[in-house]
């Protein structure tokens, strides 16, 4: 891998690694949402996130990670990102965020997505829909020569115009052999310009999306983020590959991309 102010610039063949690993990941995020059901604990989810990635003889990225004691990250309601699975059981109207990643031949696959638990509002509704399509406005601007500015300052908008808001305190990241690398890609329109975005680059873009105030607090466990005001949040997750013909999604499950396929 080369370097290019601090981030890795990936060859073809440790992209092919990064698909294959999200790919899994994207595998495991589809049984996930097949799983989730009214009445459910969420530890279930955990569980079902270890035994596939026993049976892909793959490790779970984030258990372990800083400390971070699960495989799954398992976010439900005013739950933003990193809530624990749990005896908690999921209740008809819920929405719960998972956020998994696995780490394959050295290299790491990240991908999160909202699911509904039965009917939800017409406002989380709104919510998870939102969450989602700025996700996809976000990879939109993910092209060689734009900057990490112009994914956040498109993210922010498109969100905001919708009556929401994004959450400032957690932002996407570099990937690739480590979990974190540069560049920070931010949600929402920072204060400056960032790195100008190259090909063979791979960032996760994740924008999460409150109702109301977009402040977060940490519990107690020191993990978990949680909406200041208490209401709700939705987290959605592609990682994204830079090339010369646009941006590529990784995160692309045996199922295929649900939504929209991102063209050059």
């Amino acid at each position: 891998m080369k370097k290019y102010h601090g981030a890795f610039i990936k060859n073809e063949r440790e992209v092919a690694c990064l698909r294959e690993a999200n790919r899994m990941v994207a595998n495991i995020l589809d049984a996930v949402g097949d799983m989730v059901a009214p009445g459910l604990p969420t530890m279930r989810l955990e569980e079902l996130a270890r035994d596939m990635c026993a049976d892909y003889k793959v490790t779970p990225a984030f258990l372990g990670y800083c400390g971070y004691p699960f495989a799954l990250c398992c976010s439900v309601n005013e739950q933003v990102v990193h809530g624990f699975p749990s005896s908690r059981l999921l209740k008809e109207g819920d929405i719960v965020s998972a956020d998994m990643g696995v780490v394959f031949e050295g290299f790491v696959g990240d991908a999160a997505r909202t699911f509904p638990v039965g009917k939800v509002s017409d406002e989380i509704h709104k919510l998870m829909q939102v969450t989602e399509e700025s996700l996809y406005v976000g990879i939109e601007q993910a092209r060689a020569g734009n900057d990490v500015y112009d994914i956040g300052a498109a993210v922010q908008d498109y969100v905001e115009a919708a009556g929401f808001n994004v959450v400032r305190r957690f932002v996407g990241h570099g990937v690739g052999a480590k979990m974190h690398e540069k560049p920070e890609v931010p949600n929402f329109r920072p204060g400056m310009r960032g790195l100008t975005l190259q090909n063979g680059m791979v960032i996760a873009i994740e924008p999460m999306v409150t109702v109301g105030t977009y402040e977060v607090d940490i519990l107690d466990d020191q993990w978990t983020a949680v909406t200041r005001d208490g209401l709700w949040a939705a987290h959605f997750e592609h990682s994204v590959a830079i090339t010369p013909h646009g941006p590529q999604i990784l995160s692309i499950s045996d199922r295929g991309l649900n939504r929209h396929t991102i063209e050059g």
